[in-house]
C-alpha cells in the first residue's frame, strides 16, 4: 500500500498552497452576506447596485469556469493558476479601497474574472502531485471540502473582520495569500498540459455571460424600479441571446457545453441539486445577514457568533459524507439533502421582527446538513453517471452549476426580496438599510420598512424551499434504487448506478 511518505514533501506543500487559493475563491462568494449592511452605509449603493456587488463574482466566475478549463488545457494550467491569482490580487486591492458603488463591481467582477482561472487549473493540477489513485481520490476531496468550507466560513469570517476593521479588510485578507502564492507556485507546482486539448468557442463563451447578464439585469431592475420598455428589451434580448446559445451548442463538434449530458436523468438530478442547493444558501445567506443586523438590530460579530453554528455543521457534514454514504448509499444521502435543505429554509418561515435568533439558528444547523452532503455528493454523482470520455465535460458543468447557483440565488430571489421590499415599505429608499438611515425617518415608517422586508424574506425564502423539496421528490422518482449485494460492482455497473 502506498504510504504518505512515498509522495515528495514538495507535492504537499504544493498542495496546501493551491488549497489556500481554493479557500480565498470559495469564501469570496459569501463574506459579504454580513458585510453589505456596513457597505451600505459607506458608500450607499441602490438596491440594483447591492445585489451586483454580492453577485457579480459568482456570475463571472460561472459564465467563464469552461472556457477557461479548456483554454488552461492548451496553454498550461500553471501559467493560468499564476495569471488568475495576479488578477484575483488585482480585483481585492480594488475592491479593498472601492469609492463608489461602480468600483466595487468592477472590482469583484475582476475577481471572479481570477476566480475562473483558479478553479479548473487548481484541481488539475492537484490531481498531477499524486500519482497514486488513493492518495489523488484523497486530495481531490479534501480539495472539494475546502471549497464548501470556504463557502460555509465566509460570512462568520468577515463578520469577525468587521467587528474590528472597515468593510475593506474583508478584500484586504485576499492579498497575502495571493503574494505568498506568487511567490512559492513556480517553485513548487508543475506545469500541466493536455495532450488533445479541445477548442474553445469564442462565440458560445460570450453568448453565454452576455446572455445571462442582460436577463438578470432586466429581473433586478424590474425588482428594484418596476418594469419599463427598457428594461422588458433588455431582458428579452438577454433571453434571445441564450436561446441561440443553445441551439449553437447542438451544432458544435466541441460545445462548451455539453446539453446531451442532460437526456441522463440521474446527471439532470445532481446538476440541479448543485445550481438549487446553491441557490437556496446564498440567498438565505445574504437575506438572513441583513436580517440578522438591520431587522433584529444585533452587531455584526453577533451576527458572525450566529452562523458559527450552521458553518461548523456544514464543514462536518461535507468531511463526514463518505461514511453517511456507506451506511445508507448515495441515493439515500442525495435525496435527505434535499429535505434537510428544505426543512431547514421553512423554519425561516416564521422569524418576526422582534424574535427570530433561535430560529435562524435552528435553520442553518438543519440546512447544514443537506448543503454538505450536497457540496459532496453534486460532482461525484454527475461525473458517475456519465461514460468515462464525459467525465470531464460533466465535472465541469457541476461546478458551473454551483457557482451559477450562488450568483443566481441572490439575483433572482434576492431581487424577489427587493421586489416586495419596494411594494410594502414606505417609499423612502430602494434598501431597508439606507431607508433605516434617512434623516428624520419617524418610528412607524422604520416599523414599516423591517415588516417589509421581513415579507420579502419569507416570499424568497419560500420559493427556495419549494424547488428544493420539489427536486427531492423528483430524486426519489428519478435516481434508480440501489442494488446490495456482497459482488464488487464492475466499472460498467458503477457508471450506470449512483450507488
Amino acid at each position: 500500500m502506498t504510504t504518505h511518505s512515498t509522495t515528495p514533501r514538495r507535492a504537499w506543500f504544493g498542495f496546501t498552497l493551491v488549497l489556500s487559493l481554493v479557500g480565498l475563491v470559495a469564501m469570496d462568494n459569501s463574506v459579504l452576506y454580513l458585510a453589505m449592511p456596513s457597505i451600505n452605509d459607506a458608500i450607499s449603493p441602490s438596491a440594483s447596485q447591492a445585489l451586483w456587488i454580492v453577485d457579480i463574482y459568482g456570475f463571472v466566475v460561472a459564465s467563464l469556469l469552461i472556457a477557461f478549463g479548456n483554454l488552461g488545457d492548451r496553454h498550461g494550467r500553471l501559467k493560468f493558476l499564476l495569471g488568475g491569482a495576479m488578477l484575483f490580487g488585482i480585483g481585492s486591492a480594488g475592491a479593498t479601497f472601492a469609492t463608489s458603488p461602480e468600483l466595487l463591481i468592477a472590482s469583484r467582477g475582476l475577481m471572479g474574472l481570477g476566480g475562473a482561472t483558479l478553479l479548473p487549473s487548481g484541481l488539475a493540477i492537484v490531481s498531477h502531485l499524486f500519482p497514486d489513485v488513493r492518495q489523488r481520490a484523497r486530495a481531490i476531496g479534501i480539495f472539494a471540502a475546502t471549497f464548501a468550507a470556504g463557502f460555509a466560513v465566509g460570512p462568520v469570517a468577515g463578520g469577525l473582520l468587521l467587528d474590528r476593521f472597515w468593510w475593506g479588510s474583508v478584500f484586504l485578507i485576499n492579498l497575502p495569500v495571493v503574494v505568498v502564492f506568487l511567490a512559492f507556485a513556480p517553485k513548487l507546482l508543475k506545469e500541466v498540459r493536455e495532450a488533445r486539448p479541445g477548442r474553445v468557442d469564442a462565440l458560445s463563451v460570450a453568448q453565454s455571460a452576455v446572455g445571462i447578464l442582460l436577463a438578470v439585469y432586466s429581473v433586478k431592475a424590474a425588482a428594484a424600479e418596476g418594469f419599463s420598455v427598457e428594461q422588458l428589451a433588455i431582458g428579452a434580448l438577454g433571453i434571445a441571446i441564450l436561446v441561440w446559445f443553445v441551439r449553437r451548442q447542438f451544432t458544435l463538434e466541441e460545445p462548451l457545453l455539453d446539453l446531451g449530458l442532460f437526456r441522463d436523468r440521474v446527471f439532470t438530478v445532481a446538476v440541479l441539486t448543485g445550481l438549487l442547493s446553491l441557490v437556496a444558501w446564498a440567498a438565505a445567506g445574504y437575506l438572513s445577514g441583513v436580517y440578522l443586523q438591520s431587522v433584529l438590530g444585533f452587531t455584526v460579530l453577533t451576527a458572525a457568533f450566529l452562523a458559527l453554528p450552521g458553518a461548523a455543521v456544514l464543514t462536518v457534514a461535507c468531511i463526514g459524507t463518505a461514511g453517511v454514504v456507506d451506511r445508507i448509499g448515495k441515493r439515500s444521502a442525495l435525496i435527505a439533502s434535499h429535505f434537510f435543505i428544505g426543512t431547514g429554509l421553512l423554519l425561516l418561515m416564521f422569524t418576526g421582527t422582534t424574535a427570530g435568533a433561535a430560529l435562524y439558528i435552528a435553520s442553518t444547523v438543519i440546512a447544514g446538513v443537506g448543503y454538505g452532503l450536497s457540496f459532496s455528493l453534486v460532482a461525484e454523482t454527475a461525473v458517475a453517471a456519465v461514460p468515462a470520455e464525459r467525465a470531464g465535460s460533466a465535472g465541469a458543468i457541476a461546478e458551473m452549476s454551483n457557482e451559477l447557483g450562488g450568483a443566481l440565488g441572490i439575483s433572482l430571489l434576492g431581487s424577489l426580496a427587493a421586489f416586495f421590499f419596494r411594494f410594502f415599505g414606505p417609499g423612502t429608499a430602494g434598501t431597508l438599510d439606507t431607508t433605516l438611515s434617512t434623516p428624520g425617518l419617524s418610528d412607524e415608517s422604520a416599523a414599516q420598512a423591517k415588516d417589509a422586508f421581513v415579507t420579502g424574506l419569507h416570499a424568497a425564502i419560500g420559493v427556495a424551499a419549494a424547488l428544493t423539496l420539489a427536486l427531492g421528490i423528483l430524486a426519489i422518482r428519478w435516481l434508480p434504487r440501489e442494488e446490495r449485494n456482497t459482488k464488487p460492482e464492475t466499472p460498467d455497473r458503477q457508471e450506470q448506478t449512483v450507488s
